[in-house]
């Protein structure tokens, strides 16, 4: 067997979901070995965190220059390949730039960065580097999304007219209200979270998979955001029109605000011939429409699926496969890259499509300030 890729992580230390979350998917499909990294600002609890989860201090660093610094002083064979950032919205930039810029694969975590003058800089490092870099927007793992995909591009359904994706979260609703609380939320800081809070933490990730799952890019948009309240600087809710054409439209609605919502991402695609639609919280049934038969319910490990769908099942069918999993997909598809392998595109989302998710946080605010009107993306 072929040696683990070796893997760094920057954050994602103590009680981080998002931490348990890479962690388990990077050993998903035993291609990675986590060997060192940074948790922790702090250096004693980074050591600490290592410990806890049973990973060797040596190779622990204070920040990321310490980090950069001692693995370049190791042979090949034993120095990091690739690393995730897994920090804060606003570390992401700086992070992952010197990480490139040093020969490092990235595993970024969403947003690319927090303004399009970043993210388009980190493409242009990237390109200049030839490094693999992969943003983690999770969902796309998922492989009856992926068989939702295959379906879509190979005109099953036919021409795409209609896209409406919902992505609903109540999490900030009982902090927002007390105005003390709300002030330590770093989502709703714009020094770390960027210009954007819904839209940039989850309409991105809606956007993305308008994009990924139709294979074409939205063209212009019409956002209308809500702040909730006055004080409050970055928008907790909003409703976005799309346009892929003049006869291809659609709408993204994102809110941190509906109340009782846990993670609410909902999918609908209608076209000329059928439509689908998909639920993230029952993610194992893919809904077909048609005008002539009756529904028929798509599921992931059977045969009738495609191959990039089937090749991220791991279990027969009828055994359910989560958001771990979808993770998983993710970090296999970024190591077969790593390899040199053969991978499929849409294995994992790349800083192209990283870009594209910042253009569309940034317009999004820029036609809601603008009076909510048409902006080209």
């Amino acid at each position: 067997m072929a040696k683990k890729i070796k893997l760094g992580i920057l954050g994602g230390g103590g009680d981080s979901l998002i931490g348990v979350l890479h962690r388990v998917a990077s050993a998903m499909h035993d291609q990675f070995e986590i060997v060192g990294g940074v948790f922790n600002p702090d250096i004693d609890k980074s050591i600490a965190f290592a410990e806890e989860i049973g990973l060797p201090t040596n190779r622990i660093y204070k920040d990321l220059d310490a980090f950069v610094a001692g693995e370049a002083k190791l042979s090949e064979d034993e120095r990091i390949q690739v690393v995730s950032v897994l920090t804060p919205n606003f570390l992401h930039f700086p992070m992952a730039k010197k990480l490139v810029d040093n020969g490092f694969h990235v595993i970024c975590e969403k947003p690319l960065t927090t303004s399009l003058e970043e993210a388009v800089i980190l493409e242009e490092a990237v390109k200049k580097a030839k490094t693999v870099f992969a943003v983690t927007y999770t969902y796309t793992g998922y492989p009856i999304v992926r068989q939702m995909r295959e379906m879509i591009q190979s005109g099953v359904i036919g021409e795409v007219h209609k896209v409406d994706i919902q992505y609903y979260q109540g999490w900030i609703n009982p902090i927002l209200h007390d105005k003390e609380v709300r002030e330590t939320i770093w989502r709703l800081d714009p020094t770390k979270a960027g210009i954007s809070s819904c839209i940039g933490d989850i309409g991105t990730h809606a956007f993305n998979m308008a994009e990924y799952l139709t294979g074409k890019e939205v063209k212009t948009i019409l956002a209308d955001l809500n702040t909730r309240y006055e004080d409050v600087q970055l928008d907790v809710d909003g409703t976005v029109l799309i346009r892929f054409s003049d006869y291809s439209k659609g709408v993204i609605r994102a809110s941190q605000i509906a109340t009782g919502e846990e993670n609410g991402l909902t999918v609908k695609i209608y076209g000329s011939k059928g439509g689908f639609n998909w639920e993230q919280e029952n993610p194992n049934f893919l809904y077909h429409l048609t005008d002539d038969k009756p529904v028929q319910i798509l599921k992931p490990g059977h045969a009738y699926n495609g191959e990039v769908s089937l090749d991220g099942t791991k279990l027969p069918p009828g055994h359910p496969e989560g958001i771990f999993d979808s993770m998983g997909n993710i970090y296999y598809g970024v190591a077969k890259a790593i390899r040199g392998l053969d991978y499929d595109n849409g294995e994992f989302i790349n800083v192209y499509d990283g870009v594209r998710g910042m253009k569309f946080i940034e317009k999004c605010v820029e036609s809601h300030q603008s009076g909510n009107v048409w902006l080209d993306l």
